[in-house]
């Protein structure tokens, strides 16, 4: 196996060496097919015409020389923006094994990638390949009354949770005789498809996980919802049963808002619940740019714009000064919009400040909970900057934001909502049970739905993780019709129930030994460890080691 000879370039250029992927290549098996050159989707590989020096000694006489032989081989580009992304779509293809991509532990593209003047950025998550803190959690409080062993398999599990705002007891007894107005609630399940829009997500990728959604609800009884992201969905979906499967989301650039309000009267039901984001956990205080590439004929329709423009979205809500304004303001709208029979809530970025917005949501009898997206939340275009450093774990805001709960006594009535990070190195029932034992009602998963459904090729050592730029070699975040007809939803789907299902059985593994069947482990923080004091001290959990 050699390395690919990379295109000639000036000696000041990089080589391989330099690049994050390499391609590996074995030239006696390869039969210059052209499959791989013609499937990557950053076109890195060339069929090339190459002179080659085939040396000839002369064992009689002094002298020395050489042939040349001319053919045609394959070549690595080795410019900055067409270099190897690993998503190993070459190996998919080749006929013979031939050509692999190999991570290359001298990673100095980083050095070089500002061509134009511009910060380096990409899809995907962070570049943190370390266990995250959630994964260092432990469940260490063990029921010894029952066969934890057995109990999984024999006992029924309620480990459904609510979307919604709920009353103290007496408050709603007295509102139901009264005739008076009761917050809506939906029972969902507590494993949410987060917010990817129907834009940045293929059509046959959005069609699959409606699908499975779909399946999960009406064949499994399972009930899972997704987030639509911003953009809306397609108006058949708007206007169908399966709208009440569907957390529509409504951002500071207001895409798709007209083609939901036209559609209100002929909705055949509500949606799951509606949700006013104003910052995500990749990039928080940041916009969004869905760019004009992916921006096709049914997108530009869907968003009420021209096709092919690019679409940002502004850091912020522009008809909205303030969080108490909008409390006031976009919470009540939305819910007048349905009749007040919607669950309407924010999503904030993780920070400081959480904890200002839900006293905030405390006090508005309209707001259904809060949704907080940690620092190491995936997005679809973020540059590397707000990736790495900007945000706040979701741990400690979703702990600190429970306990300001319990000291106002209202930890029953807002329910809050994780995100950021949850599955990142796949241990999502893990991840999702320590957060909801901090403090938290339900999870939002999206990159791990993402790489267990479709086959996302992205990981944390910056394989492939070309989102936001519409070449996903397997066609999950692409709008081009040659890229998306490769995944077929019907898979996507099957993929999607299998998901749940195996979820559903991981919760069970851990509820059965903490002796809980009757209800989802809120706010159990009294069954986590740690093996890390300063962590231990700042969660009020355990510390064992």
């Amino acid at each position: 196996m050699v390395s690919i000879r990379s295109i000639p370039s000036e000696p000041g250029s990089l080589s391989p060496n330099d690049l994050p992927w390499r391609i590996v290549h074995d030239e006696n098996r390869c039969t210059l097919c052209g499959k791989c050159a013609a499937v990557c989707p950053v076109n890195t590989l060339k069929l090339t015409y190459m002179r080659k020096r085939m040396p000839r000694l002369v064992l009689n006489s002094s002298e020395r020389g050489s042939n040349f032989k001319t053919f045609v081989g394959i070549r690595q580009n080795t410019d900055v923006g067409r270099r190897c992304i690993g998503c190993g779509t070459c190996s998919m293809v080749c006929p013979n094994e031939a050509i692999s991509p190999v991570h290359n532990s001298e990673d100095r593209y980083k050095f070089q990638a500002t061509a134009g003047g511009d910060a380096v950025k990409r899809g995907g998550r962070r570049n943190d390949t370390s266990s995250s803190l959630l994964d260092r959690i432990i469940f260490n409080r063990i029921s010894m009354l029952t066969d934890p062993a057995l109990d999984a398999g024999r006992h029924e599990f309620t480990y459904n949770t609510i979307l919604g705002r709920l009353l103290p007891p007496e408050e709603y007894v007295k509102r139901k005789l009264a005739g008076e107005w009761i917050p809506p609630t939906r029972e969902i399940f507590p494993f949410i498809i987060g917010s990817m829009s129907f834009g940045a997500l293929s059509p046959n990728m959005w069609l699959g996980l409606l699908q499975g959604v779909a399946y999960c609800n009406e064949v499994l009884g399972i009930p899972v919802v997704m987030a639509t992201g911003e953009g809306g969905c397609p108006p058949w979906v708007l206007r169908s049963p399966f709208l009440k499967y569907i957390i529509l989301q409504v951002a500071s650039g207001y895409f798709g808002w007209d083609e939901i309000i036209r559609a209100i009267p002929e909705m055949q039901c509500e949606p799951a619940a509606i949700e006013i984001k104003y910052g995500q956990g990749a990039k928080p205080g940041d916009g969004g740019l869905l760019m004009w590439f992916k921006v096709s004929k049914l997108i530009a329709r869907l968003r009420g714009v021209p096709q092919g423009v690019d679409l940002p979205s502004p850091p912020v809500h522009q008809t909205l000064y303030s969080i108490e304004e909008s409390v006031m303001k976009m919470i009540q709208s939305m819910s007048m919009a349905w009749d007040f029979k919607v669950p309407v809530y924010p999503k904030i970025s993780g920070s400081t400040s959480a904890k200002s917005v839900l006293n905030n949501l405390v006090r508005n009898p309209y707001a259904s909970a809060l949704m907080i997206d940690g620092i190491d939340g995936g997005t679809g275009a973020a540059y590397d900057v707000s990736l790495n450093a900007t945000g706040h774990p979701i741990a400690t805001n979703v702990r600190d934001c429970y306990l300001d709960l319990c000291k106002q006594g209202k930890q029953n009535e807002i329910p809050i909502f994780a995100a950021g990070g949850v599955g990142k190195n796949g241990n999502v029932v893990q991840n999702a049970l320590a957060l909801i034992m901090l403090g938290a009602s339900g999870v939002h998963m999206g990159k791990f739905i993402m790489q267990s459904a479709a086959g996302c090729l992205g990981s944390e050592r910056n394989r492939c993780n070309v989102c936001n730029i519409g070449i996903c070699p397997k066609g999950i975040t692409s709008q081009n019709p040659k890229l998306y007809r490769r995944l077929d939803p019907d898979k996507v789907a099957e993929r999607v129930v299998e998901t749940f299902q195996a979820i559903q059985i991981e919760v069970k593994k851990v509820m059965a030994p903490l002796g809980r069947s009757q209800s989802l482990p809120i706010g159990m923080s009294d069954a986590l460890g740690i093996a890390d004091k300063d962590a231990a001290d700042r969660l009020s959990i355990q510390y064992v080691c």
